[in-house]
């Protein structure tokens, strides 16, 4: 993702921001603009009428100009909850926005520790709605797209389970626990479990029926790939999970254990490693990032380009760039004491997986241009 900077004074900000620290500004992301701006109550002429039955308030960017000025509401689950920080536009009727109101059904939020829960799912589904709405795969009035459902176990009850079915895509608020997510890590043999990556392994289920299930030549190709989804799916999970860290070597043809144990669950790891991949090097690029490696004698530095700019890079050159990226992430991390953040090694056979990805997402849309971000101002 980009870095953000507040559009009134310049000071670096970050996605989630709903205050600046340098000027004081309140901040919301605009999904019209897809940036993060600073934001004014509009000023109200006249007392508002006892009689009448309060309304939300308006807001405007702190930074308008002359002429007609855009007004927002903020979505309701910030009055509320402080639990989102996208705005809605002032004429559209639905008090939540775009993204929360995909969320069709809550945990029981009069459960204290189900608030926090869910305030972190939705924030990482924000996450995985801004990459979607640059790579033109999202409705910027969600009048279409995946259905959420985030639910926590209830005694008597089988458990929730992760997954996608029909255009619902559920989560169970467990997941959103750091000490259970790696109680399930380690018991699925997972290495790399985040709410973010769930959700976005959760959209290729969703993106496979719409991209790929409904077109002839796609699912074609996607079967020379990947393998013949029709058989058994059930079968196929509990082979895997019976094989435990037994299973066959799995690196030469994928990008997870998990995606070695159905074609669907394959096209679902690769998709959100691709999504993992288009985000990260947005990072890299919106912080300028230069990189030589230092082993490589005379190489010359590599600059991760942004995935999104206008007449993108090609496949080749992304996967050129990734290396060094990641090579200085898992440094950095290993740096604080950490595990490294990007635990992988891409095979040839993963990287043809994740051309198709790259192919059949550059035909369903072009990608989003968000506004440009003010120069960060000194301190």
């Amino acid at each position: 993702m980009q870095i953000f900077s507040c559009d009134h004074c310049g000071h670096p900000v970050f996605f989630e921001n709903v205050q600046c620290l340098q000027c004081g500004s309140a901040l919301a992301f605009v999904p019209e603009r897809m940036a993060v701006t600073a934001i004014e109550p509009v000023q109200v002429s006249a007392p508002p009428d006892p009689q009448v039955p309060p309304v939300e308030p308006l807001w405007q960017p702190r930074s308008s100009g002359e002429g007609s000025t855009p007004q927002y509401r903020l979505c309701q689950n910030q009055t509320r909850y402080q639990a989102c920080n996208f705005t809605v536009a002032a004429d559209d009727p639905n008090p939540l926005c775009m993204s929360c109101r995909q969320t069709r059904i809550l945990p029981d939020l009069s459960v204290p520790e189900n608030v926090p829960r869910w305030i972190r799912i939705e924030t990482a589904k924000r996450r995985l709605l801004y990459t979607l709405l640059r790579l033109g795969l999202a409705d910027p009035r969600a009048k279409e797209g995946p259905i959420y459902q985030f639910m926590a176990d209830l005694p008597g009850q089988a458990p929730v389970m992760t997954g996608h079915a029909a255009g619902v895509i559920t989560l169970n608020v467990a997941e959103a626990d750091d000490d259970e997510r790696v109680r399930r890590r380690v018991q699925l043999f997972e290495p790399y479990r985040t709410l973010l990556g769930h959700l976005r392994h959760e959209s290729g289920h969703y993106y496979w029926d719409q991209l790929v299930r409904d077109h002839p030549q796609h699912l074609a190709d996607f079967r020379a790939l990947f393998g013949d989804e029709s058989q058994d799916y059930m079968q196929a999970l509990q082979a895997h999970y019976a094989a435990g860290d037994g299973k066959p070597d799995w690196r030469p043809g994928f990008v997870s254990a998990y995606a070695a144990a159905h074609p669907w669950e394959d096209w679902a790891e690769t998709w959100a490693h691709y999504l993992h991949m288009v985000d990260l090097l947005e990072t890299a690029a919106s912080y300028r990032t230069r990189i030589v490696l230092p082993s490589a004698e005379g190489a010359q530095p590599s600059r991760p380009a942004d995935p999104f700019q206008e007449g993108r890079s090609s496949f080749d050159e992304w996967i050129a760039q990734w290396v060094p990226v990641t090579l200085l992430l898992n440094s950095l991390n290993r740096s604080l004491g950490q595990d490294d953040a990007y635990p992988f090694a891409l095979s040839e056979q993963a990287l043809r997986k994740l051309r198709f990805v790259h192919d059949v997402i550059a035909q369903a849309g072009a990608p989003v241009q968000a506004d440009a971000q003010p120069e960060a101002t000194p301190t």
